[in-house]
């Protein structure tokens, strides 16, 4: 019955001194103001005054790095924003040596991007987007080491431009596609020209070659009835005329 009578008071205390921690997340254990041990997942007895514990999540964890105005290496002003994957490789370091481990690594990668995107030009920060997120990703990673925060990627999601300079490049882009369709179209023309030398090599080079394709040319007008067709017959055709018809036909 004692004990009984004891219980509730039992009950009190576990709930008062008792942490659970959770698989994704470790705690930072104070005894008396001092740092005292790492503890994983479970149940913790935390005694009140003299113990204190600090709860930190170590999943990934996605920031938002806000709009950042910058200024490229050709001078021409951009807006960047971007988006950095983060998590907490070593607890007591997020902890001891950080305030605000969130907060820190925010503000290392909006000053980071704006000085990268300082460094490299507008077609550099438009076409090679991945290099210039792995850059971010490393010197923010290598700043945030001493904070125990190991950043697993960082990806530009949008690279604005002033009204007139949008209307610059869209000029751009059309011209080098005009200039493309001309090379193209040339290059087009220069092998069916190639082609036609090559066929005609081949058809003054054979007695008869060039009747059968004269003939040929005949038998496809002539699936065309609503057409009135004038054909120059080739000298060459009559002397293969000539020779086939053993000199029936009188030369030209």
């Amino acid at each position: 019955m004692e004990i009984l009578g004891f219980l509730p008071t039992i009950i009190v205390l576990l709930i008062v001194t008792l942490r659970q921690i959770n698989e994704y997340e470790r705690g930072v254990m104070f005894t008396m103001g001092k740092f005292s041990g790492i503890k994983s997942a479970g149940w913790r007895i935390v005694v009140p005054v003299f113990q204190r514990m600090i709860k930190v999540d170590m999943r990934v964890k996605a920031v938002d790095v806000p709009d950042q105005k910058a200024i490229t290496k050709d001078n021409i002003s951009v807006s960047v924003n971007a988006v950095i994957y983060y998590r907490v490789s070593d607890a007591e370091k997020a902890i001891l040596k950080v305030e605000d481990f969130f907060h820190a690594v925010s503000q290392l990668a909006q000053t980071t991007m704006r000085n990268v995107v300082g460094e490299a030009e507008l077609d550099e920060l438009l076409g090679e987007r991945e290099n210039i997120s792995e850059r971010i990703r490393n010197i923010v990673d290598v700043a945030s080491d001493a904070w125990g925060i190991k950043v697993d990627n960082v990806e530009l999601k949008d690279v604005s431009l002033p009204e007139d300079m949008e209307r610059t490049i869209a000029k751009q882009a059309e011209a080098e596609r005009e200039r493309r369709a001309v090379i193209i179209k040339s290059e087009g023309e220069v092998a069916a020209a190639g082609n036609i030398a090559k066929a005609a090599a081949t058809l003054s080079a054979s007695d008869g070659a060039l009747h059968l394709r004269t003939l040929q040319s005949l038998n496809d007008l002539s699936s065309d009835q609503s057409n009135t067709v004038i054909f120059a017959i080739p000298l060459e055709a009559l002397r293969a005329l000539e020779r086939l018809g053993g000199g029936g036909v009188t030369k030209v």
